[in-house]
Formats: structure tokens, C-alpha cells, sequence
């Protein structure tokens, strides 16, 4: 099969889409597929496969794009074209410029093509400071839908609340396939040994990227009202826009121990999670919260946000799991209970080994190998029926 993947973003793999994208693009070339991946890197122009399209001119505001670790794409038909042509099959990561018209060449010219779904309305909003007003959320699902998600054969959804939340706001069912981006099988609890400095202080790990929307605010003011404040040591991984401002306001609470603020490899980060005590995820807008995920998957204890615009409350497999959004007192009372409870704690995660073999990435990428085929069969059926 040869198969196009349209990425208006891609970069280095340090954000939950374009880890999902490489880990797509490295499945189907190892399951012997031919893959034509459109992004805007630069540095990828001489690399097999790659078709690589110029980067979108902000002017002022390059830097806050930049800021965010991303480049954006700037449509070119011509490369789209040579990308596309012969393609049994197409799909697209994110519903933006590229994406967008990618979709209608395809529906043009009758290839079958499908979508992730990776981009919450409020992930787009926060950026205007509008995130919580539901008309401006509803306007950009309408937004993606009626310019590119309307034109496809099937959209793939990490998770059922996503699917639920973009139908709710559509007003249409649609062609879904509901598959979780997957847990790399390197991610499974295993003892390491601590630095010194770190060896009497219990761990606190929140892996995603310094926005508004994930709440680092909330766990870092939920440990003033903690009776281990001063043993905890919190460890933000990530990189972001906030990251100052997070910093200066860890000074403000004065936490005996600052946060520490770090991006992870992939070798890093699975290190990173062995050697933590506890795993909090504050965030409010969450479409599957892969980064959890890994964490649950590498042994820790999860304590997550029961936002309703939150993927990640699903994972509460207790109401010790879960804590009220925004509430940082509710927060550190469950931090304190696994504290406190180091048996229940213990036993809380053995419960999670079952509750993540469904994640496996190699079963996850099957299932999208499936999707791919499914479409192209029933577009071909739709078609001899014309």
C-alpha cells in the first residue's frame, strides 16, 4: 500500500502529535508499506520519502510560534500533488492549512483519505484567551468540520471522548475508528537507583508542555496544603511557552525544592518515570493524555484532573485516582492519601497493569493498518456501486 501522511506539524518528536506521527510513519515502513510524509522540515528535503513544503511567515508573532517549538506549514499544491498522485491512501494529522487542502484533493480525485483527530478547539482558543467560552469552542469544531473533516472517509479518534466531544459539537455522527496512539513497550516498572540528592524526597512527575491548558499552576500551589511540602520534589517534563512564569511562580509558594523543569528523551523520560514515587496529571484540556499513559505503564500511580474537557479522568480507576479540576486542595488530600497508604498504593498499580495492555503501540499501529485498508475497500465498493 502506498500511503501519504500530511503533516502541517511535525518537528522533533517532543509533543503527543508528532510522536503519533512518527510512530505511524515508522510502523507502516516497517510493515513494508511505501510512505510519502508531507511536513515542513526543512531539514528533511534530502531525506527518501519526504516531501518538504515552505514554513508560514507570522511576521510579528514568528517568535511566540516559535516559542510554542513548532513551524507551521505554508500550502504548496505542487509538492501536495507529487506527495498525493498514486497514493492508495492518504491521512492527515491536523486540520490546518495543508491538511485542509490535502482533504479536497482527495475528495477530488476520489483517494481515499482519513484524519486524526489531535487538536482540541481549546488548544486553539487558549492562544486568543477564550478557551472557556463554549461558543468559541464550538465555532472552531464547526471550523475543522465543515473545511476538512466533513470531505474525509473515516476519522481516527484516540480516544472515545474526543469522538464524543467533536460530535456533540458538529451535530453529526461520524465514520470513526476509535485507537489509542500506544505505549511503547519500553515504558514497564523497574527499580533505578536515585541520585543523592534526590534519595530522601518523594517524587512527583507531570510529563506535557508549558501551557495554560495543562495546569502545572494547579500542582504546583497544591503543595502549600500538603504535610509532605517539604519532602516533595516536583519534575515538569516538557518545554513550553509558561516555563518563566511557572518558575517565578514556584518562588512565590516558596517550595523548599524547586521543580524541575526538563525535556526527556525518549531514554530519559522512561528513566525518569522508574525512578518517581507518584505520577499527577492537573491538565484541563486533554484529547487522550498519552503522556499518562506512559507514566501508569511504567509503574507509577496516577492521580489525574476530572476536568470534563479531559481525557484523563477515564483513567481514574479509583476516587483516590481523581482529583476535583483546579481544586489544589482537593489535589494534595490524594496526594497525601498515597502517602500515606504506601500498601493501597502499591497494590493501585498492579491494577493498572491490566488497564494498559490495551495500549500496546504495536497492536494500536495494527489497528490503523486496519482502518487503511477498511477505507480503501469500502471506497472501491462505494465506487463500482456508482
Amino acid at each position: 500500500m502506498k500511503i501519504t501522511i500530511v503533516c502541517d506539524v511535525l518537528g522533533d518528536p517532543n509533543n503527543g502529535t508528532s510522536i503519533a506521527a512518527y510512530n505511524l510513519i515508522n510502523f507502516m515502513l516497517k510493515k513494508g508499506h511505501q510512505v510519502h510524509v508531507v511536513c515542513p522540515d526543512q531539514d528533511k528535503k534530502m531525506k527518501k520519502g519526504f516531501y518538504v513544503v515552505p514554513t508560514r511567515d507570522f511576521g510579528i508573532f514568528n517568535g511566540y510560534v516559535e516559542n510554542n517549538g513548532v513551524k507551521i506549514s505554508k500550502r504548496d499544491d505542487m509538492i501536495l500533488m507529487r506527495a498525493i498522485k498514486g497514493s492508495d491512501i492518504v491521512h492527515i494529522m491536523m486540520p490546518f492549512g495543508l491538511g485542509k487542502r490535502s482533504a479536497y484533493i482527495c475528495k477530488r480525485y476520489n483517494i481515499p483519505c482519513t484524519a486524526g483527530f489531535h487538536v482540541q478547539a481549546e488548544n486553539f482558543t487558549s492562544h486568543f484567551f477564550v478557551q472557556n467560552v463554549r461558543l468559541a469552542n464550538w465555532a472552531v469544531y464547526r471550523y475543522f468540520f465543515k473545511r476538512m473533516y466533513s470531505m474525509l472517509d473515516a476519522i481516527h479518534y484516540p480516544s472515545q471522548f474526543i469522538k464524543d466531544e467533536f460530535e456533540k459539537n458538529i451535530g453529526f455522527e461520524t465514520v470513526g475508528y476509535i485507537i489509542s496512539n500506544g505505549i511503547s513497550k519500553d515504558f514497564y516498572p523497574k527499580p533505578v537507583e536515585r541520585p543523592d540528592y534526590l534519595k530522601d524526597r518523594y517524587l512527583i512527575l507531570f510529563s506535557g508542555r508549558y501551557c495554560k491548558e495543562k495546569a502545572h499552576r494547579v500542582l504546583i500551589r497544591a503543595l502549600k496544603y500538603s504535610k509532605y511540602r517539604d519532602k516533595i520534589q516536583l519534575i515538569f517534563a516538557g518545554r513550553g511557552p509558561q516555563e518563566k512564569a511557572l518558575k517565578k511562580l514556584a518562588k512565590k509558594e516558596g517550595l523548599k525544592y524547586p521543580p524541575i523543569f526538563q525535556f526527556f528523551d525518549h531514554r530519559q523520560i522512561v528513566g525518569t518515570i522508574r525512578m518517581c514515587d507518584l505520577y499527577v496529571h492537573p491538565s484541563n484540556i486533554e484529547i487522550e493524555g498519552i503522556s499518562a499513559l506512559e507514566a501508569i505503564a511504567g509503574g507509577l500511580v496516577p492521580v489525574v484532573s476530572n476536568g470534563e474537557r479531559c481525557a484523563t479522568k477515564n483513567f481514574a480507576l479509583t476516587p483516590h485516582n481523581l482529583f476535583k479540576a483546579n481544586d489544589a486542595k482537593d489535589l494534595a488530600s490524594k496526594i497525601d492519601y498515597w502517602f500515606d497508604h504506601p500498601k493501597e498504593k502499591a497494590e493501585n498499580a498492579l491494577l493498572y497493569r491490566d488497564f494498559i495492555k490495551k495500549m500496546d503501540r504495536e497492536y494500536c499501529m495494527e489497528q490503523m493498518e486496519k482502518m487503511f485498508f477498511e477505507v480503501i475497500d469500502k471506497k472501491k465498493h462505494d465506487q463500482k456501486q456508482r
